[in-house]
């Protein structure tokens, strides 16, 4: 598939500087951003889970789907710049190939992550179903474990 960057490059750019906030955790503005050039991280209470230095990283693409506030805060490691989706379900809406993008960007994190948690349910060795955190982080990936 083609550079995100090449359905953006009409957008607004905004360039950030180092440590400047990009995205706040809880706030709400239905815009995405993809990453044109620099360095971003991604935070989660105060634990950095993501650099992207990729040209095209596409930024709130969660927040804007799941329609609610960003999940993470993104702040500029190094000078960097994006483009700015102001209206990005819009966006989606109007092109679909875009839309494929996000989607499978979506499904591309979902599926590390349920790799991630079933290595780290092996190397722990972790009977299914456990009662505690592993059980609930489970359940956020898969929805809910049925009745045992």
């Amino acid at each position: 598939m083609a550079n995100f960057l090449a359905f953006t490059a009409h957008m607004p750019a905004r360039t950030l500087e180092r440590g400047e906030t990009l995205t706040e955790l809880g706030e709400y503005t239905g815009e995405m951003y993809v990453l044109e050039e620099g360095r971003l991280t991604v935070e989660r209470d105060g634990v950095v889970i993501a650099t992207l230095s990729e040209p095209g990283a596409v930024i709130g693409e969660m927040a804007v789907l799941l329609g609610s506030a960003h999940t993470a805060t993104v702040r500029a490691a190094d000078r960097s710049t994006v483009r700015t989706i102001v209206d990005a379900i819009g966006f989606l809406e109007r092109t679909p190939l875009a839309a494929l993008h996000v989607a499978t960007i979506a499904c591309a994190r979902l599926d590390a992550t349920s790799a991630l948690v079933v290595s780290l349910k092996h190397e722990l060795e972790i009977p299914t179903p456990h009662p505690g955190l592993f059980a609930r982080l489970l359940g956020a990936l898969t929805g809910p474990m049925p009745p045992s």
